[in-house]
């Protein structure tokens, strides 16, 4: 019995012995995490700004119609050509309106010498009442002959101003300064009052307008500066500033119309022109940055890992802009946190870590 004791004994030494030697005890400390860099979260100054889209349109546009009745005589321009505020477009049945012109002239100075001559009546017609030579009726036919020729010459001087104003219209002129878009009558074409005859458009200034996100609504004011390109002039940038902002917001897109005013120099840009751009909302705001690789996507989540004494947590993040190799982080970090650049493959949440210089990484 003792014999067997002393065995069992022995046989439990070894294995103690043998396991002892086969799983040395890991030493805890820094050796045992895992080996990553790090870099802090920094506030950099940006402008807060917005993607927009929209479309340039002419600031004045307008559909020029025949103000008189009559044959179109003449058209003095035709579409892309420039014109200037009352510079002749065309001419509509200009003699027959000439003609009336001077008729109702004739007819004014003939009520006038028609009126004069009541008036001279009157006064001969007073006289002789005084020297008891005219009777009342008399009088009274010639008070109401020189009312009724005063009558007549406000009559016919307001038909002169009628004759007069439908010869000025009778020369079409350009409301504003614009290029013809449009020719829509040619000579020869007989037209009613309203036919329409050109269409102008004012490009020298031109409005972008674009929808914002109601989200950004107590942001938005005038004289905000917007950033846009078009097609037809890659990368190149264009300016405006805001001018108009919408009072209300679609139900359907929950956003709401802006309209910025840009200038354009040497008539590049035209009108309806498809352009997207960004809005600036404020300037030189503070930022938090990171670099690029400390970002992690995955299965449509977006995060970072954030180290805290020397233990490294998963936090999502919602990010922005991307500048010069560094991500914006709209929210979840804060600005001095120390987040994860590289070694994020091989971590989990709350897993230890050890911090490296770059220096060791490279090593």
């Amino acid at each position: 019995m003792k014999r067997n004791l002393s065995r069992l004994i022995v046989s439990a030494l070894v294995v103690l012995t043998g396991c002892s030697k086969s799983n040395p005890a890991v030493k805890p400390g820094a050796d045992s995490g895992v080996p990553v860099t790090v870099a802090t979260v920094e506030s950099i100054p940006l402008d807060r700004s917005i993607s927009i889209i929209g479309t340039l349109y002419a600031k004045d546009d307008a559909t020029i119609g025949a103000q008189v009745e009559g044959q179109v005589e003449k058209t003095r321009v035709d579409f892309g050509d420039r014109v200037t505020t009352g510079q002749e477009l065309a001419l509509i049945d200009t003699t027959a309106y000439e003609a009336q012109a001077r008729q109702s002239a004739a007819n004014v100075s003939k009520a006038k010498a028609s009126a004069l001559n009541t008036q001279q009546n009157l006064k001969r017609i007073q006289h002789l009442q005084k020297d008891k030579i005219s009777s009342a009726s008399e009088l009274d036919k010639a008070v109401a002959d020189a009312e009724q020729a005063q009558a007549e010459v406000k009559s016919a001087e307001a038909a002169d101003a009628i004759a007069q104003l439908n010869l000025e219209r009778s020369h079409v002129r350009a409301p504003f300064d614009a290029a013809v878009a449009e020719r829509i009558a040619s000579a020869g074409d007989y037209l009613k009052v309203g036919a329409p005859l050109f269409r102008v458009v004012n490009d020298a200034v031109l409005k972008f307008i674009f929808n914002v996100p109601e989200r950004s609504a107590s942001f938005v004011t005038k004289k905000l500066p917007v950033q846009f390109r078009v097609d037809n002039y890659p990368g190149e940038i264009f300016t405006g500033t805001v001018y108009l902002i919408s009072p209300s917001v679609s139900t359907v897109s929950r956003a709401f119309g802006v309209g910025a005013l840009v200038t354009n120099t040497n008539f590049r840009l035209k009108a309806n022109t498809f352009a997207r751009g960004s809005l600036t909302l404020e300037r030189a705001i503070p930022t938090p940055m990171i670099p690029l690789e400390a970002v992690v996507s995955f299965a449509g989540v977006t995060k970072v890992f954030v180290v805290e004494t020397n233990l490294a947590y998963s936090r999502a993040v919602t990010v922005g802009r991307i500048q010069d190799r560094k991500q914006e982080i709209v929210s979840g970090l804060r600005s001095g946190e120390m987040v994860v650049v590289s070694g994020q493959s091989k971590l989990s949440d709350g897993a230890a870590v050890v911090i490296q210089t770059s220096a060791e990484t490279q090593k």
